[in-house]
């Protein structure tokens, strides 16, 4: 079976594919590709099922030995593949020769590039998925992020990729100077005094070092300040704590109303702090592209801004499964 060595493993890198659903009831999330768009962008330009397992790489890229001639597509964040010393182009079908080595050129923009291989990996699908789970030790390559000298299998195929075929601009990832992540507020944004709210939408925030795929922490000049109401049995004294609860994925909470943590794909399924508002589904894709010290405002939407969003960003894939496909 054709396989994938681990020669360097990059800063953190994962088997990923679309997610695990159904579990979070038991307290495991869905995991899966940060950002959803690129992942399947670049299964779609393989010819692969877009759900296939690829490979999420954060801020630094892996070096890989391919063990027989293989096909890869380089999607999301702007980082210069490799391969046996030359450069490729990214967002378009590299073929690696048997025993070829792909690497990375620095980082240009974004945090996270998705290498895709023709077949997918072909690791264990645990719970419907194939997803690493690092918290819970399952899913993925061995329940964790790769090391030194680990192999990957690589699924078989039959009909081969077009070598160079590219994927449009329009789906490339570019980030702007100043990022706009829109929110629906709730569930717990009573607690927070008028002055925090308007802060939260006029203050200019920056994404801090503490951003990986449990959740991004965010630097901002203020704390948030909480109105002077009885806190409920069992949510201790700190006005930022409740009871215990579902933390929605993209929920926004400010442990002693400190730095804003925004939880993501890989976040515990519940805890003690008050969720101040949402980040909407749609915006999760770019904000997982976010690099540190990325300047971010957070806007408010309704529930129908937020659906028409939705929308758009479906028809966005739709129009991506025409072209590619």
């Amino acid at each position: 079976m054709a396989s994938i060595k681990v020669i360097q493993p990059g800063l953190a890198t994962y088997v990923e594919d679309s997610g695990r659903y159904g579990y979070y009831h038991l307290g495991i999330p869905p995991g899966g590709a940060l950002d959803q768009l690129s992942f399947k962008a670049g299964n779609l330009l393989l010819g692969n099922d877009e759900n296939a397992a690829a490979l999420e790489v954060s801020l630094m890229g892996p070096v890989l030995e391919f063990s027989e001639k293989s096909y890869v597509a380089i999607t999301g964040a702007q980082m210069t593949p490799i391969v046996n010393g030359e450069k490729q182009a990214a967002y378009s079908v590299i073929e690696i020769p048997a025993g070829g080595k792909l690497s990375f050129d620095f980082l240009r923009g974004g945090a996270r590039a998705y290498i895709c291989v023709k077949g997918g990996i072909d690791v264990p699908v645990v719970m419907g998925s194939r997803s690493t789970y690092p918290l819970g030790g399952i899913g993925g390559y061995k329940g964790r992020k790769l090391q030194v000298n680990d192999s990957l299998p690589i699924g078989s195929f039959e009909a081969i990729p077009q070598v160079g075929k590219c994927l449009p601009n329009e789906f490339k990832v570019t980030l702007q100077p100043e990022e706009t992540l829109r929110v629906i507020m709730g569930l717990q944004d009573y607690k927070l005094t008028e002055e925090s709210v308007r802060g939260l939408f006029e203050d200019t925030f920056v994404v801090s070092s503490e951003a990986d795929r449990t959740g991004y922490r965010f630097k901002t000049g203020r704390k948030f300040q909480y109105k002077n109401l009885p806190q409920p049995f069992g949510a201790g004294s700190d006005p930022s704590n409740i009871p215990d609860a579902c933390y929605p994925v993209g929920s926004m909470q400010a442990p002693g109303g400190n730095e804003p943590i925004v939880l993501l794909r890989d976040a515990p399924s519940g805890g003690g702090f008050a969720m101040y508002c949402t980040v909407i589904s749609c915006d999760l894709d770019t904000m997982g592209q976010l690099p540190p010290n990325h300047k971010v405002r957070f806007k408010s939407v309704n529930m129908e801004e937020a659906l028409m969003a939705r929308k758009a960003y479906q028809a966005r894939l739709h129009r991506l499964r025409e072209i590619l496909q």
